[in-house]
């Protein structure tokens, strides 16, 4: 190999090429890193509603690390998406000393077993549903609830069934709107037996399976039965196949 000059040429040239390459890559490392590429701006895309300032400058303080190019969007990312009521957080880059960041708020629709909340996508987070509170301006500034200054629902289920009882959640408050109520709690058992709790006191017991259609068929029946007595049903069985068991206030049913 050594008495070939053509294989020593195409060597040198190889080592010639690895060379020029470590040299650019680390003048290009040293530039970057170099202070005139400070990161001197993070714009929040919109104002936010529920994340509180204080906790947003905490994490540009204590969470950014390098300048407009070596710093980390993924951890920037994930270090918002730690806040509570972020449910996600985008970063971007822009030239030339910015991050443009937008923040996905969450939005209570219920609360999940005394322990925390789930979301309109039906997603458990942790965090404190507040109501609505005048700030210092003498401003109200927006609820923190789905459900505006109302009490939220309450959802009672097994764990990772959040989204099956929301989705439930929906479907039969929607066929309950004709009676003129809501439903106040909406529980599912370790045996996947559906409760309903309206918000008159009113328990609906529809069991394990046709749900929905069991319902459909309390509603339909209600206005020429329930309806009728001089005071309201407490507990209502529906798991019966052709009718419905109802216990009324004094023992009655």
């Amino acid at each position: 190999m050594w008495d070939d000059a053509q294989a020593l040429r195409k060597l040198t040239n190889a080592l010639f090429g690895i060379s020029f390459a470590l040299v650019l890559f680390g003048a290009l490392h040293f530039a970057l890193h170099l202070p005139v590429f400070p990161l001197r701006a993070v714009q929040l895309s919109t104002a936010p509603q529920r994340v509180e300032a204080a906790q947003v400058e905490a994490v540009v303080r204590e969470g950014f690390r390098g300048n407009f190019f070596t710093v980390d969007l993924e951890e920037v990312r994930k270090a918002f998406e730690h806040l509570p009521w972020v449910r996600k957080a985008s970063v971007r880059r822009e030239f030339p000393w910015k991050l443009k960041v937008e923040l996905e708020e969450q939005v209570a629709l219920a609360h999940w077993n005394d322990a925390a909340l789930v979301n309109t996508h039906g997603e458990v987070f942790a965090g404190e549903c507040e109501r609505v509170m005048p700030q210092a301006s003498g401003t109200r500034r927006p609820p923190l609830c789905g459900e505006s200054e109302q009490a939220m629902p309450k959802f009672v289920g097994q764990p990772d069934s959040s989204a099956e009882v929301t989705q439930m959640y929906h479907a039969l408050g929607e066929q309950i709107a004709p009676l003129k109520r809501k439903i106040a709690q909406i529980s599912l058992s370790p045996r996947r037996a559906w409760q309903l709790r309206l918000d008159n006191g009113m328990v609906l017991e529809l069991g394990r399976d046709l749900a929905q259609q069991r319902l459909a068929r309390f509603v339909a029946v209600y206005p020429y039965s329930l309806a009728t007595l001089p005071s309201a049903a407490r507990y209502v069985d529906l798991r019966y196949r052709n009718g419905f068991a109802a216990s009324l206030p004094g023992g009655q049913g």
